[in-house]
């Protein structure tokens, strides 16, 4: 076989090559943008469940209704909205005295919006609640200043 005759076999490997990593890495990259995109709702999952809890804890520590408990959540998670939060005391009217727990929750009305190339998804997290019992519910406590509230 003349030396023409391996250089065109040789450029028809390559070009089989060519195809075998595009068919692969296709299917690779669809897996690893798949496991980042998961990665990240899971991230935001936790960070819903995060804020959760510490809307409550804010509202068992500091002064009953305080503007700042919804704040400090959006703070934790930047994409919540005040009509996604609830703020329960119970028993329903009661005073720093009387409420016995708080419950604050997430309205599943928060959508994550992925990053997948050609497929536009939203994705809703879930409904998250957290009910603590009542402490202190003051933001100074015999005169000294409460951090958490702070």
């Amino acid at each position: 076989m003349s030396a023409a005759g391996q250089v065109s076999e040789r450029s028809r490997h390559r070009g089989a090559a060519a195809v075998e990593f595009a068919l692969v890495s296709v299917v690779f990259f669809t897996m690893l943008i798949g496991a980042m995109e998961m990665a990240r709702l899971l991230f935001y999952w936790n960070s819903a469940a995060e804020a959760t809890g510490w809307g409550a804890r804010t509202a068992v520590v500091c002064d009953l209704n305080d503007a700042d408990i919804k704040a400090r959540m959006r703070g934790l998670m930047p994409m919540l909205t005040d009509p996604s939060i609830t703020i329960a005391y119970a028993p329903g009217g009661c005073d720093v005295n009387t409420c016995q727990s708080v419950t604050v929750s997430l309205a599943a009305t928060t959508p994550v919006q992925t990053y997948i190339p050609f497929v536009p998804l939203s994705v809703l997290l879930p409904a998250f609640t957290t009910t603590l019992p009542r402490e202190s519910m003051q933001s100074t406590f015999a005169g000294v200043a409460n951090p958490v509230c702070q």
